[in-house]
């Protein structure tokens, strides 16, 4: 079993819930600021997929849906294949902090994968996670 299981990021953003809330939850927002295009069906149970103009794709499951607090959500787990069904479970929760979002992501479920692919998507995600969330940041203050 690799540990450890949990990846945990916050970041403070000078723009309010609402806006912070649809750039996480909708197809334009996703895709501009994380992936190059999106789809997403919010609701628990709903599809939702990213791709890269690379060529990379991540389908995910919307699980929880609490507007404008708590979106959470599964997906494909890098380094494996699409139909592997693992999956790690990703948590964004948005909390009111004067005029603008403080916003925690959490990842977590790595602990289901052997070491080898356990240190590659660990790594990966955290770093990405990292990168991510400046883009989300830029995507925002673009807005």
């Amino acid at each position: 079993m690799g540990f450890p299981d949990r990846i945990e990021r916050t970041v403070e953003i000078a723009h309010p819930p609402a806006k912070v809330w649809a750039a996480l939850t909708t197809a334009e927002g996703l895709g501009t600021w994380f992936g190059n295009q999106a789809s997403i069906d919010l609701r628990p149970g709903g599809d939702a997929e990213m791709k890269w103009d690379e060529g990379h794709r991540a389908i995910m499951r919307v699980e929880r849906v609490e507007e404008p607090e708590i979106f959470g959500f599964t997906w494909n787990i890098y380094g494996l294949p699409d139909d592997d069904p693992r999956r790690t479970y990703v948590e964004f929760t948005l909390a009111p902090n004067g005029g603008g979002t403080r916003l925690t992501v959490v990842e977590t479920g790595f602990s289901q994968l052997p070491d080898d692919v356990h240190q590659v998507a660990f790594e990966g995600n955290t770093k990405g996670w990292a990168a991510e969330l400046g883009e989300l940041i830029e995507y925002l203050d673009a807005a």
